[in-house]
């Protein structure tokens, strides 16, 4: 719209009745939901890499639903921020904000559905989506102070064929107190610029080879590693100068080292 049309426009906004407003606000919606999509999309990385040759020699190259577009010197394949992500070719993406808020706010696939009027199955293949692109966004390391804990979840095994168990009502209890086989072990550890990583190390308490072969790859060798008194955790020699961290007074002295490096 021209800028002298859009001005005289915009100055019978006020003349407008109450339902007239409401009727402007929710044709704006899908607009304004499509320009906040798109300037995250495009904040998120400024300069993407080719999803097909991985080079970052590019050029802008017009426009695609909104996003902009890029033409790789390398290979001459068109793309966007999206492309090779479980998030390129879903539709609906004035929508994506809004769905996501209620998945934060941890409302069902059903409600969230409700709440941005898509079908239920687009709310659960968003879901999903949303969380296999979360997955990647991992640091390599954990360095400073990292701290770990292990939390235990009753084994859901919905969607099975065939249950090794007795069925359950609602997720239900363990048949014997205290952790056991019928618990998932998931493995938490994060540092204090807030990288996280997790790991399900399998049924029943984790054990020491099981932290070996999950967390000692994506910690930093000069890490101050703090834990429980787990007994696993005190076979660790992960921690700075070789040993578990016994005393606040070596604790202290060992942090205050971290931060003075």
């Amino acid at each position: 719209m021209e800028k002298q049309r859009f001005a005289r426009w915009l100055r019978q906004v006020s003349v407008l009745t109450r339902r007239q407003r409401l009727q402007l606000m929710d044709g704006l919606r899908p607009a304004v939901g499509m320009d906040r999509v798109c300037e995250a999309i495009a904040g998120a990385d400024p300069d993407p890499c080719c999803p097909l040759c991985q080079a970052r020699r590019s050029y802008r190259h017009g426009h695609s639903r909104g996003l902009q577009r890029y033409r790789c010197r390398a290979c001459g394949k068109t793309f966007t921020a999206l492309s090779g992500t479980p998030l390129s070719r879903l539709r609906h993406r004035a929508k994506w904000l809004d769905c996501l808020g209620k998945m934060l706010d941890a409302k069902s696939v059903r409600a969230s559905a409700k709440a941005v009027e898509v079908h239920r199955n687009t709310s659960f293949r968003w879901r999903h989506r949303f969380l296999a692109l979360a997955k990647h966004d991992r640091p390599q390391r954990l360095a400073g102070i990292a701290e770990a804990d292990e939390l235990f979840l009753l084994e859901s095994q919905k969607g099975s064929r065939k249950l090794d168990r007795p069925a359950r009502r609602r997720g239900g209890v363990a048949s014997t107190r205290g952790i056991s086989r019928e618990h998932v072990c998931v493995l938490v550890a994060r540092d204090r610029t807030g990288g996280t990583h997790d790991f399900i190390t399998g049924r029943g308490a984790f054990t020491k080879d099981q932290l070996h072969l999950h967390l000692l790859p994506v910690l930093d060798p000069d890490v101050l590693l703090v834990t429980d008194g787990h007994p696993a955790y005190l076979g660790w020699q992960w921690a700075l100068d070789g040993a578990r961290i016994a005393t606040p007074e070596q604790f202290l002295r060992t942090a205050i080292g971290v931060f003075n490096t």
